[in-house]
């Protein structure tokens, strides 16, 4: 007969597998409003191409300590910003809502000295696709104040919410503050800072707001590191929700020396810009410290930490093979990137994912995380990713879409992309052409198969049709009068630009 000894012990170890099982469901339970709710933090780095870490490949680029969070959390293999240029993703990552739907589909231009900012569109005179060979719709100064962002919900639970650097979303009546963050450093209607040494903006009267003081050559991306760590310490006693997003890597290609010149006593590889590895190296380092931080105030283990980036390489500073191509462009190398999470005691240390999943999916994420509901309205796209960080639930979407009806120079002209499973297919609207290409065994996109799988090439079709019409996309149209100016260029090579 067992002992008495025998039931104590039993019971004791079905407590501890309770608590355990506890600790691995949702931090935040609605049910029991005495769990504390977890952190957030969304990193988001610009320009930074899929390959452009070491936890993704790269070997002449140093970044150990992205790298240890992927190590400790979650890398998805198959992510992919919201566009190939960043104002629609970062509009994408705050909604929850495809570009196309918000009606942001390219970067946005800043406006120039004694322009109306209170117009919706630029006026058409100061928008590139002027002259090409179809009439492309203009794209907004700004999103707009009615949509609904991840700060505004978080900041109605009872979080503080901050943003730290770039913003890109409009001029100062639509900065982070009229946008659900109480808090916000260094963002402007810039795509890019002119100077990533204080002064940051000398010449410029679209300053970066509250970074117009500080000491003379001050690197950008350490006042932003700064300004994240400041903002945890004085936040770390309450639910926070902190958008870091870096400036870094977008042109100008600028480093701190030091860096620049262990760089250069490096054998370059498949690479060839010390600046720009310098570039990531000070990347790296920001979010070390980050991390660093939320150790040091004893809530790592609360806080989910999000990384990725809002488009691909840019393919003439940093090479993005095996991918075809670079931002701005329809092929991987313009739309896939990095994405890794951590969430200790949530998320298995050293998970890997093939998930095709998008810069939509965090707005529902953090959201799942927290406790809350997705809202029913306005129409959310976006699915919750927990399920699949933690290896319990996968995703049952039709694919992912995308939807540039404009041109980019030399680089692009307008199209729209479905992926669904690992078929991917691109819709170009000049000629009407379609590429069909099988991710899984091209992904460099070398091989099109429309050819030789008409059926799967028409299904993907008709579905990339429905959704454009569902999303209400602005479609390019005809310009027949018009001298065509620009061509696609099959190599997918980028120009540089303000975005």
């Amino acid at each position: 007969m067992p002992s008495r000894l025998f039931f104590l012990f039993a019971g004791f170890l079905i407590l501890v597998i309770v608590i355990g099982l506890t600790k691995l469901g949702r931090a935040a339970d609605p049910e029991n409003p005495e769990e504390t709710p977890p952190n957030f933090v969304v990193v988001l780095i610009d320009d930074l191409g899929w390959k452009d870490l070491g936890c993704y490949g790269a070997t002449y680029y140093e970044t150990p300590h992205i790298d240890q969070l992927a190590a400790d959390g979650i890398r998805f293999t198959d992510a992919y910003a919201a566009a190939a240029v960043c104002s629609p993703t970062r509009a994408a990552l705050l909604t929850g809502r495809y570009p196309a739907r918000i009606g942001i589909t390219d970067w946005m231009r800043m406006a120039p000295a004694g322009t109306r900012t209170d117009l919706k569109d630029p006026p058409a005179g100061a928008y590139e696709n002027v002259g090409e060979g179809m009439l492309t719709p203009r794209n907004p100064y700004r999103m707009e104040l009615e949509e609904q962002t991840i700060a505004e919900l978080l900041t109605d639970a009872g979080y503080k919410t901050g943003q730290i650097g770039k913003w890109h979303l409009g001029a100062e009546p639509w900065y982070p503050d009229r946008q659900g963050f109480s808090f916000h450093r260094g963002g402007s209607d810039l795509g890019q800072p002119p100077n990533y040494f204080f002064p940051f903006s000398p010449q410029s009267a679209h300053r970066l707001s509250g970074f117009e003081s500080g000491p003379d050559g001050q690197y950008l991306t350490d006042r932003e590191a700064d300004e994240a760590v400041s903002f945890i310490r004085r936040n770390h006693a309450q639910p926070f929700f902190l958008f870091l997003s870096h400036y870094a890597v977008h042109t100008p290609i600028q480093a701190k020396k030091e860096f620049e010149e262990y760089f250069k006593e490096k054998p370059l590889g498949d690479q060839k810009n010390p600046a720009y590895a310098a570039m990531i190296a000070s990347v790296d380092q920001s979010v070390g410290r980050v991390l660093a931080e939320l150790e040091a105030q004893g809530i790592h283990e609360n806080t989910l930490v999000i990384f990725t980036s809002d488009n691909g390489g840019l393919a003439s500073v940093t090479n993005n093979a095996p991918l075809r191509g670079g931002k701005g462009n329809p092929y991987e190398g313009g739309i896939r990137v990095p994405l890794i999470a951590r969430w200790p005691g949530i998320i298995a240390p050293g998970s890997t994912s093939q998930t095709p999943v998008s810069s939509i999916d965090i707005f529902p994420t953090l959201l799942d995380a927290a406790g809350l509901p997705t809202p029913e309205k306005p129409t959310i796209d976006g699915e919750s990713l927990l399920g699949v960080m933690e290896g319990r639930d996968k995703l049952t979407r039709d694919g992912l879409f995308w939807h540039f009806p404009h041109y980019r120079g030399h680089d692009a002209t307008p199209y729209s992309i479905v992926r669904q499973g690992n078929y991917k297919l691109i819709r170009f609207f000049d000629d009407g052409h379609l590429e069909l290409y099988n991710l899984a065994q091209d992904p460099g996109e070398q091989e099109n198969l429309t050819s030789r799988e008409p059926e799967r090439t028409k299904q993907l079709s008709v579905l990339l049709s429905k959704w454009l019409l569902g999303v209400g996309a602005q479609i390019p149209k005809s310009a027949p009068s018009q001298k065509k100016t620009t061509e696609k260029n099959p190599t997918g090579a980028n120009r540089e630009s303000n975005s």
